[in-house]
């Protein structure tokens, strides 16, 4: 029986301001801090208002389970809303009437609120299609009420979904869900590539299109780890999976491999349980592979058992890299400050993410050493604004989008974040919320957002055209097949990043004087 109270519409990202004054000024292009709400084009401007049934049909708790049924049969519905005047108190589904009356040989007479599903869990108008799909992928269920203040005021089912034209990531994950093997996720997982062409085709936002990628990603993950502990038998201590780098943040695209580790409660005792937790780490880290999630080249897998460590130890690694900021620890810190859990016991990482923020944030010769990482990856602009490409090798002639577009973007949102405390991992949303930190104005936030936007798109497109020409996608543009305002733009783009740095720099200078 699934009980959760009423979720809270998302959190508006639009606040912004203070004053800290950025090089550059607006680059023009048609997206700002507001992105984070409105930006993302279908999955998140759409709402679940704009497509629930209003007014449905609904039975009081008293009523007998036999008029449940007569009425969902008449009336041609797969669910009926249990309500007190318009105050929601249950759901009963076909699936109650299967697994809880008829299964349990229950009397037709018997009240429906025996049977129902009481306090499901329910939504407002406001939330977008995606948080609604998002909670029913995450819940295995069909049906999900819309109430305002506990009243009924509409429902919402995958049928209503279905007939919306974003729904294919939706029934991707649904398909993962149901596996049995690591082989049957990889072929439903063959399905990504032509989800995003139809993401970046029909204007989905690189926000959107992030999020809905790496919701794939953490579908396989969660499948592979239930598959894991069916074959290896429940964990001996709890323990917490977690997402790093791209997937991490939500930012995944065409061209990803893993970042990945695991948080073991501190109970752990290594010749007891460390079989158990080496196992179930490969499964997962060979069934991502598998999945076309290559392994990480440096490593950075719950695989390896460096990263697969007790609380106390993570506690350990972060304290090292906060008070010993040196260029390893600088490189480890950019991947591993970008956690986000995906399942198991979330009480794991919470103290550690709040004693991190707390420390980061206090150290000033961390924030000294992070601010000069930020200025490592620098933006491919030559003298007169010219592009800049790679000189030799495979790529000659070509921009590296990843490392001199969108990372260091990525890299002055995690530091902004650290800053100022910030425990959001997303780029996008780090630097709208860092707009109300005193570490980055509104006019920071805002170039920022659209140098990353127009980057980014850049990249997606670029993957996509390999993907339709069944090329293996990659993170190499070359300017000269870009449209000349599409070269403008990029340039604009990168200059806004460039001089964010200058200011950096200048700062890191005077610093160490």
């Amino acid at each position: 029986m699934i009980q959760q109270p009423s979720i809270q519409p998302p959190r508006s990202a639009q606040a912004a301001v203070k004053g800290y004054s950025d090089a550059g000024k607006s680059i023009g292009a048609p997206t700002s801090v507001s992105r984070v709400n409105a930006g993302s084009e279908r999955l998140t401007s759409v709402s679940v208002g704009e497509l629930m049934t209003t007014e449905p049909y609904t039975i009081e708790p008293t009523a007998s389970v036999q008029l449940a049924a007569s009425y969902m049969y008449e009336h041609h519905i797969s669910c009926l809303p249990v309500v007190d005047g318009q105050q929601l108190l249950g759901l009963v589904t076909e699936a109650d009437f299967v697994g809880r009356i008829v299964a349990l040989g229950r009397r037709a007479d018997e009240p429906v609120s025996e049977a129902m599903t009481e306090n499901p869990i329910f939504v407002s108008p406001e939330h977008s299609v995606l948080d609604v799909l998002t909670l029913m992928t995450e819940h295995r269920i069909a049906h999900m009420p819309v109430c305002v203040e506990g009243q009924l005021v509409g429902i919402v089912t995958q049928t209503d979904i279905i007939r919306h034209q974003i729904a294919s990531s939706v029934f991707i994950v649904g398909d993962i869900a149901r596996m049995k093997s690591s082989k049957k996720i990889a072929e439903v997982v063959r399905q990504l590539p032509r989800l995003l062409c139809s993401l970046v085709d029909s204007g989905s936002s690189v926000y959107e299109t992030g999020r809905v990628v790496s919701s794939i990603t953490d579908a396989v993950t969660r499948r592979l780890l239930e598959l894991a502990e069916a074959e290896l038998g429940a964990a001996p201590v709890p323990y917490l999976w977690l997402a790093c780098g791209s997937q991490g943040r939500q930012e995944q695209t065409g061209a990803t491999d893993q970042d990945n580790c695991l948080i073991l409660d501190d109970r752990f005792n290594a010749d007891a349980h460390g079989d158990y937790f080496a196992q179930l780490a490969n499964f997962v880290c060979d069934g991502l592979h598998e999945s076309g999630y290559v392994y990480c080249p440096g490593d950075m897998m719950a695989s390896n058992p460096h990263w697969r460590q007790p609380a106390a130890v993570w506690h350990e690694y972060f304290e090292d890299w906060i008070r010993k900021p040196g260029p390893t620890a600088q490189m480890l810190a950019s991947v591993m400050f970008d956690l986000r859990p995906i399942q198991g016991e979330m009480s794991l990482y919470e103290p550690i993410r709040d004693a991190v923020l707390t420390s980061a944030r206090s150290n000033s010769i961390f924030v000294a050493h992070m601010t000069t990482n930020c200025l490592a990856h620098r933006p491919p602009l030559g003298w007169f604004g010219r592009l800049k490409t790679e000189a030799e090798g495979m790529h000659r002639g070509m921009i590296d989008m990843k490392k001199g577009g969108v990372v260091p973007i990525i890299d002055l949102a995690r530091l902004y974040a650290l800053s100022a405390g910030i425990p959001l991992v997303n780029t996008i949303e780090r630097l709208a919320s860092g707009a109300q930190s005193p570490v980055l104005s509104q006019l920071g936030a805002e170039n920022l957002l659209d140098a990353y936007e127009i980057m980014s798109m850049i990249r997606l497109r670029h993957q996509v055209r390999q993907i339709k020409r069944s090329e293996i996608p990659d993170n190499f543009v070359d300017p000269a097949q870009l449209i000349s305002s599409e070269r403008e733009r990029l340039k604009r783009a990168m200059k806004t990043v460039k001089d964010i740095q200058s200011v950096l720099g200048n700062r890191v200078a005077v610093v160490g004087r």
